[in-house]
């Protein structure tokens, strides 16, 4: 049905929910002649599954990527990739006490609203279990845009209203929330810790960067390769918010503080380069060549233990307090998802460019 699936050159279906048998992707538009198995999807696969974070879930998903079609002796064929990843750890009972209620800040009271129906173990297909198969179609779009030169990488800036205030790439790699300030890292564990303990959870502000970007990506008029982006990242869950370039901020500037001045290229490329970066590297909806600059706003997690209104299935008055398995932040495991997503756009784009030029 419409609403599951992504893309028009390099398209994905995703497939699967929270405490099915099993999640999963079809891929199709893949180039053929790329060298691809599970060895170079399952990296990616591992910075998102639960564990890898103090803020995680307990619930334990190997998550071990399966190829099922669209590989012949390690490299793409040009037909559908299938991909999909066993569910091994789901614990259907824990939600058994909530089935009657609506869960305050999730999709329960949407979904039985639209189809007068709804899984209530882990959320189903609402769930953010779904971004597993997100995360492995956007390793082979990864590996697509390596082929290009193209790198694409996020990292924490935020969370709890902890503020990273620098930007070192190395210490990224060095703490459990991906954050390039090490000294916002060790606040933010702190902070983790306390929310914690009171049973409550807490959002943040993730920003991906992807750089060797060629110019010419995004078309006019409603296929703008920010539009695309924004849509692509808006998809994810718990992303309340997008922003590009100097976003925000651009409200605040004046037109010749926001415009970013062109000087002369030495580069082999040739054209124009710029000194600053406000436009994000998208101007007019067509990537300029400049590294893409974007940040997503990041819901606190809903599933809490403090007790909150609500109401049942048949509009009476409630009170819930969600127990189980449960992040207290979707970061840092969402940060993956993101890259993957932003993946997934510029390699769609990559190959409608490469129809046209």
């Amino acid at each position: 049905m419409p609403g599951n699936t992504f893309g028009k050159f390099f398209k994905i279906t995703t497939w699967g929910e929270s405490h099915g048998k099993g999640v999963g992707v079809v891929i199709d538009g893949c180039p053929p002649r790329m060298p691809l198995d599970e060895t170079i999807i399952q990296p990616m696969m591992d910075r998102r599954k639960p564990g890898s974070s103090s803020a995680s879930t307990k619930r334990k998903e190997p998550d071990k990527a399966m190829i099922m079609s669209g590989v012949f002796e390690g490299m793409t064929t040009g037909t559908p990739i299938m991909i999909m990843m066993h569910n091994k750890d789901a614990k259907s009972d824990a939600y058994k006490p909530y089935a009657d209620l609506f869960r305050p800040g999730h999709g329960d009271i949407t979904y039985q609203g639209k189809y007068g129906i709804r899984d209530w173990r882990g959320g189903g297909r609402a769930s953010a279990r779904e971004t597993a198969a997100r995360v492995a179609a956007g390793a082979v779009a990864k590996a697509l845009l390596d082929r290009e030169g193209v790198q694409v990488s996020a990292y924490t800036i935020e969370l709890g209203r902890v503020r990273a205030e620098k930007r070192d790439s190395e210490a990224i790699i060095q703490n459990q929330f991906c954050c390039p300030d090490m000294a916002a890292a060790k606040a933010m564990e702190q902070r983790i810790m306390a929310v914690k303990k009171e049973g409550d959870s807490l959002g943040g502000i993730v920003e991906i960067l992807a750089s060797g970007v060629p110019r010419g990506l995004g078309d006019p008029v409603f296929d703008k390769l920010d539009a695309d982006l924004a849509k692509a990242l808006m998809s994810i869950g718990a992303v309340k918010g997008v922003e590009i370039g100097a976003g925000f901020e651009a409200s605040a500037k004046l037109g010749s503080e926001n415009n970013d001045p062109i000087v002369p290229s030495q580069g082999p490329r040739g054209g124009g380069n710029f000194p600053t970066n406000n436009a994000g590297g998208i101007l007019a909806g067509t990537s300029n060549g400049d590294d893409i600059v974007m940040r997503v706003v990041v819901k606190p997690i809903p599933s809490v233990l403090v007790e909150q209104k609500t109401i049942d299935s048949k509009g009476n008055p409630a009170t819930i307090s969600t127990k189980g398995r449960h992040d207290i932040s979707a970061i840092p495991r969402i940060n993956v998802v993101c890259e993957a997503m932003v993946c997934l756009t510029l390699a769609d784009h990559l190959l409608r460019q490469k129809a046209i030029s």
